[in-house]
């Protein structure tokens, strides 16, 4: 190997443990070597084998480290068997990328609780560091710790990492304050369809930001003479639309009204941590919201994102495919009762503990605990709404449980216009889904799931779908290539596994 071909390597690898939150010596130890090896590697001055290589893809569990070398992650999972005891659900995936762009806000140390440890997180934290934001995983890998620089290097974007996450169109929110011209890499993420920045440019036009699209990226300019002298109305009531005008508002001078917002599990975290920055903000919880920006901020803030309720239903929906009886822990009951509304209408067996209160002290919480059932198909048909709605996450869950439901389900995903085809995956594994048309499709049940090998969906919620229906199928089915898993669960193969799930990860070398 060339000298500046190990030196890249090294680099790699270098990166993927500081991700971690590893030192050279925690690596060392992972890979039962030396401390000076590990350095050496990484400085580029020694040899490294493929099958080095390989190891230390594993050890870190890091895409950076394994694409191109020792291939992508694959699932080997033995299906049949039953869940028991408990487990607790991760912080927000959602709320955790939403407060990683909300940090740009802030010219002080942002500190975050148990940020979730998930691939749409490393990705982002890598165009963070690109851009000049030092970032660190502190107290054991588990908090994270953000310091922005003076300037930002846009020009230094790191684009590979950009257009691996739709979650880069919410730096447009904070970035127009810091200046007044600057370019993104377009959005990417799961494949769910034609999804528009209209609704962003709408909303944030009203700020002075205009953004023209060419070439492979957005070419953002700020006139600094346009403010918001009306309500803002969105034309969709969007998670991260309504994000981004919370994200600008936040340092506008004055008070700006944001109408027809997302009252979402993410949108309320984000409103709490700007309430920690000293920004005021009214209505949470509501469609309409009230900020009192202001134009400096620069403090010290510590904050504790919720829990995941789109995590809590894979959970529930595990427990109910596989016929078991499991308690989730850390359940943002708020947003979820509208689908255990539905799931007591199919008759669910399960109860709840009294509530409590989350770490960021305003999310009630309860423990849930749910109990093999004999389900019946639901009258009404399943689809999304706006919350306080069904979670449009949700849906996706609602074709695994149907399918061991008696009768027929008829599910209307209206948001997407990819999403339901890949439920019909589920036909592979035994499943009888008819898809009507891009958005509708109809579940007959109950089902005898059967073993199988697939690539996984290329959508994140359906290809958690197909895993549960692999941990109910008899026999062991392969599931390949699941990165599009690891952007929104931490360790989702192992916790499953600690609840008496049988699922091996391998690749290819």
């Amino acid at each position: 190997m060339a000298d500046d071909y190990l030196e890249r390597i090294g680099r790699l690898i270098r990166d993927a443990r500081q991700h971690r939150g590893w030192t050279q010596a925690q690596l060392a130890e992972a890979l039962g070597t030396s401390q000076s090896a590990v350095n050496r590697i990484e400085r580029g001055n020694q040899n490294i084998s493929l099958e080095m290589i390989a190891r230390i893809g594993e050890a870190l569990d890091s895409e950076i480290v394994s694409l191109g070398y020792a291939g992508p992650m694959h699932l080997r999972v033995v299906g049949g068997r039953r869940l028991s005891g408990a487990i607790d659900v991760k912080t927000s995936k959602n709320a955790c990328v939403a407060l990683l762009c909300a940090s740009l806000l802030n010219k002080g140390r942002t500190t975050l609780r148990r940020v979730a440890r998930i691939e749409e997180v490393y990705r982002l934290l890598e165009v963070l560091n690109s851009i000049g934001v030092r970032t660190r995983w502190i107290n054991g890998g588990v908090d994270l710790e953000i310091v922005p620089p003076a300037d930002l290097d846009m020009d230094a974007i790191d684009a590979d990492a950009a257009v691996r996450t739709r979650s880069i169109i919410m730096f447009f929110g904070p970035l127009l304050h810091r200046m007044d011209r600057f370019k993104l890499p377009y959005a990417g993420g799961c494949d769910l369809g034609t999804r528009t920045i209209e609704p962003h440019m709408i909303a944030l036009r009203r700020f002075g930001l205009e953004i023209a699209a060419t070439e492979g990226q957005y070419h953002a300019l700020v006139d600094r003479a346009v403010r918001p002298d009306r309500p803002i109305v969105l034309t969709e009531r969007g998670d991260t639309v309504t994000e981004n005008a919370l994200l600008a508002a936040a340092r506008h001078d004055g008070v700006t009204t944001i109408r027809n917002a997302s009252s979402n599990y993410m949108v309320q975290d984000l409103c709490f941590f700007l309430e920690a920055l000293g920004v005021q903000v009214e209505g949470i919880g509501t469609t309409t919201l009230t900020v009192h920006g202001v134009p400096t901020i620069d403090v010290d803030v510590d904050y504790s994102p919720s829990e995941d309720p789109v995590e809590a239903m894979s959970l529930v929906a595990a427990a109910v495919v596989t016929e078991s009886e499991l308690t989730v822990r850390r359940v943002p009951i708020e947003f979820l009762e509208i689908e255990l509304a539905v799931l007591e209408e199919m008759g669910l067996d399960h109860d709840r503990s009294p509530e409590y209160v989350a770490d960021n002290g305003r999310t009630r919480l309860v423990d849930l605990t749910v109990r093999p059932s004999k389900l019946e198909a639901p009258i009404d048909k399943i689809h999304p709404m706006p919350f306080p709605g069904l979670n449009i996450d949700n849906v996706p869950f609602f074709a695994a449980i149907a399918a061991v439901a008696q009768g027929k389900t008829l599910i209307h995903d209206w948001v997407y216009d990819n999403r339901a085809i890949y439920l019909t995956d589920l036909n592979r594994l035994g499943g009888r889904l008819q898809l009507l048309d891009p958005h509708r499709v109809l579940v007959e049940g109950p089902t005898r799931w059967r073993a199988a090998e697939m690539m996984c969906p290329p959508a994140l919620r359906p290809a958690v779908v197909v895993l549960l229906a692999m941990m109910a199928a008899d026999g062991t089915s392969v599931l390949r290539n699941v990165y599009v898993i690891n952007r929104g669960y931490e360790d989702l193969a192992e916790r499953l596994n600690s609840i008496g799930a049988q699922i091996e990860i391998f690749r290819d070398i």
